[in-house]
């Protein structure tokens, strides 16, 4: 199966959290800036119209954004709730609603039945990275690897990042997809969510 064409919209449920306000992907790269934990602290990123307090963990932000229905139902469909409400930390890289909506229709019903849930557990985990990487992190990591950063994903696939621009980063899946990181370092008690504006996918 061809998940690039199976997955829809309703994959945007994905992975928690993906930000309504996201700085644009690479024409906006310069003004993206990184959120730090004080920042978030004191004045919290907007996340489909809602705060994202950094004292809430993951699920507990993910489910007050009105942008993110599908995803926190897709996130429990998959029984990763309490995983994700775990300590952590998690790194999530999170796709929007809209880079869910840009690919066919159809999927996500299908996805969320009893009998797909290792399918959607193995594209949700995908997105999840152990750890807590922020802005800097990832930027010193690809400085380190000469250009590029190798990150192992929970599902156990690679992801692979670069930098484009000063204040921005591409994140290339298995498959050779790229997504733009939009908006930096929204931050949970448990991790952190980089929001991304295309959906990734395992090899």
């Amino acid at each position: 199966m061809d998940l690039r064409k199976t997955v829809p919209a309703a994959l945007a449920t994905l992975l928690l959290a993906a930000c309504s306000q996201g700085m644009a992907g690479s024409s906006m790269a310069d003004s993206a800036q990184p959120m730090t934990m004080a920042m978030a602290d004191t004045k919290p990123v907007t996340v489909g119209g809602q705060p994202m307090y950094a004292s809430k963990d993951i699920v507990d932000n993910a489910v007050n954004s009105a942008d993110h229905t599908t995803l926190v139902a897709a996130v429990k469909a998959a029984g990763l709730v309490d995983t994700l409400k775990g300590p952590g930390p998690f790194t999530v890289f999170a796709p929007t609603n809209e880079a869910f909506n840009a690919l066919p229709p159809g999927t996500v019903q299908t996805l969320v039945k009893p009998e797909n849930k290792a399918t959607l557990t193995k594209i949700l985990t995908y997105h999840v990275v152990p750890g807590h990487l922020d802005f800097a992190d990832m930027q010193k990591m690809i400085m380190a690897g000469n250009g590029r950063a190798t990150l192992t994903t929970v599902e156990g696939a690679p992801l692979t990042l670069m930098m484009n621009g000063t204040h921005n980063i591409t994140v290339t899946d298995a498959k050779g997809g790229t997504a733009q990181i939009t908006t930096y370092d929204v931050n949970q008690s448990n991790g952190v969510i980089q929001v991304i504006d295309k959906v990734l996918l395992p090899g």
